[in-house]
């Protein structure tokens, strides 16, 4: 007993410690892959940490405070071995929304961010997530593409002092584009040229075989080397430019300024704020963020799961979403003590991470170990980057998440998934919080329709629910029975096939027991079949198969349309659940204690010998033979 409990204990911490289950297994082989992806990735998430910086409308350096911290927690609690956590395009978003550029809200944000995220893999909520439908994703991150693109064309063409709203930028962008400056338009223009040749050339340039010259290999090696790190190599080219003309006395270029200098101070997250006329108390701090507190941990979820899931599947393992939302709350509560504003997975770094042969999650913590080496010993030298160099990394990171072609996939598949897909494009230009939960409530209804209204197959005697039954279509299904059981010349008894309800509530219930009642008035029989008993199809075996449920013991006016070939083994019989027995055989039913007439048993067999050419001819023969 004593052992067994020891290995419960064992199995629960590397449960919740996944880097004890790999680390005992760690190889050489894997350190040099690790460090080559983990090295490659730095150089990719120090220039984007300080564009995306720009997105949230902070200092550049909070994108770097942001950058490490998620590193270091996804190495020892992550499940997925690709997945990179820091700053990205959206969550950078979000945080312009809800942290009103004020490094103070950006920070608290990511605590409390972290707090529901870490209730929520404590609690295990991931099914939460289920409910943000394909189409709100896509429609959401569509729109952030647009509006993240067009927030950085103020930074390419060298404008100051445009609105941040999505409309009124538009407005202002296009009055003043006559003040463009020309050398951030060249520059901007130039870097976007850059960073679209060297993605094209990686796409297309595939890893040299084994068999070629040396030479062919080790150019083709450099050549997608390259292609991986365009943005470091891209804010390189035009950081030495803007050099160039500060050392000759002339600066056509609008730069990112001084950076502070060395690792950002471990101090709590501000739960005040102190302002000319007093001070922000902590309430009125988390009542300014509103939604916030709950949009940007439900979306930072929601990517980093979905990124797991999908590099998971691709590489052959799996992932614990709960542990996943462990790892990413963990991450954003330590990090709000860095300084760092929320984070979540990025794609991009993930895909990078993927492709050049990550083995472990410890090439994490060699991204992480770069980036405090650039905040110790670089951040002197990005003083110098030019924003519009900036922008067209963020553009060029942004661009392909607009997927145009959904909406096409969804003419094609479901027109109705148009419509959650378009409200919540539409809406987010507006605001993000408006665009997603609108989504969320238009998929919602769609999806309580089709349950309060469910497919109903109805031939003249059969009647087949197409889902289960719940309160809300109960009286839906009433309705429709009493008014094609009566509109029937003369009114015929009706066949109620369950077999695809495999749910059911007390309302259903009652609602039937009512529908039972206003038949019976009327002289009308109602028949169930094909029941089910928590989801499985059962045979009783005390009941002659098949077996009939009906209030009067009287004889059927025709027989049901025949099932399948084999009528005793399809059609059964039984009660819905063991909880509603009895209200199911003592309310509404009453079991026929020798199985179905001798007529209908007869009618039934008959019926099954042959097949009917047209279901509504045999069925008006039934009836006249019976009448």
């Amino acid at each position: 007993m004593q052992r067994s409990g020891c290995f419960w204990w064992q199995r629960a911490v590397r449960r919740r410690l996944p880097v004890l289950g790999w680390l005992p297994r760690y190889s050489l082989s894997c350190l040099r892959l690790d460090l080559t992806a983990g090295v490659t990735v730095g150089l990719t998430v120090v220039p984007q940490a300080l564009a995306y910086a720009e997105v949230a409308g902070l200092p550049v350096q909070y994108g770097l405070y942001s950058s490490f911290v998620g590193c270091f927690v996804y190495c020892l609690l992550g499940t997925a071995k690709d997945v990179t956590l820091g700053p990205t395009a959206i969550m950078s978003l979000l945080v312009s929304s809800y942290a009103f550029h004020d490094p103070a809200y950006a920070v608290l944000l990511a605590f409390l961010s972290g707090c529901v995220q870490l209730a929520m893999g404590l609690l295990h909520l991931g099914f939460l997530l289920d409910f943000v439908s394909c189409p709100v994703i896509k429609g959401f991150t569509s729109a952030a593409s647009i509006t993240i693109s067009f927030n950085q064309v103020k930074n390419i063409l060298g404008l100051r002092g445009i609105p941040r709203q999505f409309f009124l930028e538009v407005y202002e962008t296009l009055r003043r584009i006559g003040e463009t400056r020309a050398g951030d338009a060249i520059l901007g223009l130039s870097c976007l040229a850059a960073l679209a040749g060297l993605q094209a050339m990686k796409s297309r340039l595939h890893p040299a075989a084994s068999t070629e010259p040396l030479a062919t290999r080790a150019s083709v090696l450099l050549v997608r080397s390259c292609a991986t790190a365009r943005n470091a190599l891209v804010v390189l080219a035009a950081s030495l430019v803007a050099y160039s003309f500060q050392v000759s006395g002339s600066q056509p270029l609008t730069l990112t300024g001084s950076v502070p200098h060395g690792f950002p101070p471990f101090r709590p997250p501000p739960f005040s704020k102190a302002v000319p006329n007093g001070t922000v108390p902590f309430g009125r701090m988390v009542q300014d963020m509103g939604a916030g507190l709950a949009v940007v941990p439900l979306v930072g979820v929601l990517e980093t799961v979905a990124i797991a899931k999908a590099f998971a599947s691709q590489n052959n393992y799996r992932i614990d979403g709960n542990q996943e939302m462990l790892a990413m709350g963990t991450a954003n509560i330590l990090g709000s003590f860095f300084s760092s504003y929320p984070i979540t997975g990025s794609f991009g770094r993930t895909a990078v991470n993927a492709q050049t042969g990550v083995c472990t999650p410890m090439g994490g913590l060699v991204t992480g170990t770069l980036v405090l080496l650039s905040l110790a010993y670089l951040t002197s030298l990005f003083c110098y980057i030019p924003k519009a160099a900036l922008a067209a990394v963020i553009i060029s990171a942004v661009v392909p998440m607009f997927d145009a072609r959904i909406f096409r996939t969804l003419w094609r598949v479901k027109r109705l998934d148009l419509v959650p897909l378009c409200v919540t494009f539409l809406l987010c230009f507006w605001e993000v919080q408006y665009g997603i939960m609108a989504g969320v409530l238009v998929s919602g209804i769609l999806l309580l329709y089709s349950v309060a209204r469910p497919p109903i197959k109805q031939g003249v005697l059969l009647v087949q629910p197409g889902s289960s039954l719940h309160f809300p279509a109960a009286d839906h299904l009433r309705d429709i029975i009493c008014d094609r059981a009566l509109a029937a010349s003369p009114p015929c008894s009706v066949i109620l096939d369950c077999h695809h309800v495999s749910s059911i509530d007390y309302t259903a219930v009652v609602g039937l027991a009512e529908l039972l009642q206003d038949l019976h008035k009327h002289g009308i029989s109602l028949v169930f079949c094909s029941l089910q008993v928590r989801g499985q199809p059962c045979t009783a075996p005390a009941l002659p198969a098949p077996c009939w449920f009906t209030r009067p013991r009287q004889e059927l006016p025709c027989s049901p349309r025949p099932r399948c070939s084999s009528c005793c083994q399809e059609i059964k019989a039984s009660v819905i659940c063991s909880l509603t027995i009895p209200l199911l055989c003592g309310v509404f039913y009453q079991v026929l204690p020798g199985g179905p007439t001798r007529e209908l048993r007869s009618a039934w067999h008959r019926d099954h010998g042959k097949q009917l050419a047209d279901p509504h001819q045999g069925v008006q023969e039934n009836r006249n033979s019976s009448a």
